[in-house]
């Protein structure tokens, strides 16, 4: 895809996800690998109202390079990519149910169970939980570097979630399915339920 070209696609998906309310005001961010580095949306900016030609453009040391001044979680981006080198999108969101999710007294298992043969095939058996940071706290990057070696999606303590796929509309549909599960989550939550068996988990993941 050309580069003006992902400009439009980044502008449009960040749209889409603040019209149906998966980001309020300045919350969220999102990341595209590029031939160049990584463009990726400014602080301070809405998903809903971005400007193609003012999104960061940074370089492969992570450096500003032009437009603005890229989001100030660009750690938590940076330990994404570097733990998935295969990555070429990171969307990172507030959305309502996963950011509940986020901030309930940790248990004894996963905050998602496999229930849906959708969240394993988009995302895998398990979505671990990194500990609060402050926001552009770089202290959460080895914390998420360790924890993405072995999950494209994770759960930020009373924060939200932060989710990387192969390309951009990969990225924001599995942003959306963890947001879903979320809900599920939420909804089950203190009921008996039955997650997908190891065997049936196995056959979505073809191991």
């Amino acid at each position: 895809m050309k580069f003006l070209e992902t400009r439009a696609e980044m502008v449009e998906l960040a749209a889409s996800l603040f019209q149906r309310g998966y980001s309020v005001g300045s919350a969220g961010n999102i990341s595209v690998r590029v031939a160049d580095g990584y463009l990726m949306t400014p602080t301070n900016s809405s998903l809903g109202r971005l400007d193609a030609e003012r999104l960061s453009l940074l370089d492969h040391g992570w450096n500003h390079i032009s437009g603005d001044a890229p989001s100030k979680e660009v750690v938590m981006h940076r330990a994404m990519y570097e733990a998935r080198p295969d990555t070429g999108a990171i969307v990172h969101l507030h959305s309502t149910h996963v950011t509940a999710l986020s901030c309930l007294a940790p248990g004894n298992g996963p905050l998602i169970k496999p229930h849906t043969p959708y969240l394993v095939m988009r995302l895998g058996e398990d979505i671990p939980l990194v500990p609060y940071y402050k926001p552009g706290d770089a202290g959460m990057e080895r914390d998420i570097f360790e924890a993405a070696r072995e999950a494209k999606a994770i759960i930020l303590g009373n924060h939200g979630s932060i989710v990387a796929g192969k390309s951009l509309v990969n990225a924001v549909d599995s942003a959306e399915e963890l947001e879903v599960s979320a809900q599920l989550a939420l909804l089950l939550r203190g009921r008996d339920t039955r997650p997908l068996t190891a065997v049936e988990i196995d056959a979505l993941m073809n191991r």
